[in-house]
């Protein structure tokens, strides 16, 4: 297969100590780019390291909602900075989480739409994450007025409903190995939906491991291989095209 992992996180201790071994399997998988999305700045700066001496790694820059209550009155200038690198493919990721609530959510709010303000007048693409806080998300991006086919929403959780007011502002959808879970058959009713030119996947590695290789504690950028089959086969489509259909939108999108 012909992949991309749209969404891992290589500057995670797990997988940074051994890098080179994960990037090597991720290639002997198929896996030609991943891309190494941000939590927070330090993750962001080792990120832009590792893309800048590995030609299969792209990066992003963005503060994750659970550190937005951490952040400096600088930090939106070294997202800023973080994002000129020649490998930086996009702000995130970013958004709101009301799950855990490790930041408070006035504070979520404010750092996501400083965000997004930022993502625009620099002519990024947004790496979103939203945990039990769809609404709240939604209307924060319809009031920054950012063009709707900006978005990703990364590991997408959400049922046909939420699918199709992604679909509406013309946003894309990516999927970790949730979406292969016995228990997320709303999910993928979610999957069956989208069009061919709107669908990516991801590991959110070193989380979230798919099936067949749930139980294995620490995920890796290989292992979206798994993904892509499942969700192939949830579309009735071949693993082989799926896989090219979702590597083809993620060039175009990220700007590969």
């Amino acid at each position: 297969m012909n992949l991309i992992d749209t969404h891992c996180h290589l500057a995670d201790k797990r997988l940074a100590r051994n890098i080179e071994q994960v990037i090597s399997d991720a290639v002997s998988a198929g896996v030609r780019q991943m891309i190494s999305a941000a939590a927070n700045l330090p993750d962001a700066r080792i990120a832009a390291k590792l893309a800048e001496t590995h030609p299969e790694v792209f990066c992003t820059a963005g503060v994750h909602p659970h550190h937005a209550a951490e952040q400096t009155e600088t930090y939106l200038a070294e997202i800023e900075q973080l994002a000129s690198c020649p490998r930086n493919v996009a702000i995130g990721e970013i958004g709101l989480d009301y799950h855990y609530d490790y930041s408070p959510r006035p504070r979520q709010q404010e750092s996501f739409a400083e965000q997004l303000a930022l993502a625009d007048r620099l002519g990024k693409v947004i790496v979103i994450h939203t945990r039990e806080a769809f609404d709240d998300t939604m209307s924060i991006i319809r009031n920054s007025g950012v063009d709707g086919s900006k978005f990703v929403f990364h590991s997408f959780t959400g049922g046909i409903e939420q699918v199709r007011e992604l679909l509406d502002i013309g946003a894309m959808v990516s999927y970790s190995g949730i979406a292969t879970f016995k228990t997320a058959d709303d999910i993928r009713q979610g999957v069956a939906i989208v069009p061919d030119d709107r669908i990516f996947v991801e590991t959110d590695s070193p989380y979230l491991s798919p099936v067949p290789v749930r139980n294995v504690r620490t995920n890796q950028p290989a292992y979206v291989a798994h993904v892509a089959r499942c969700l192939a086969e949830v579309r009735g489509v071949s693993a082989d095209l799926f896989a090219d259909q979702t590597t083809a939108n993620a060039k175009r999108f990220f700007g590969f």
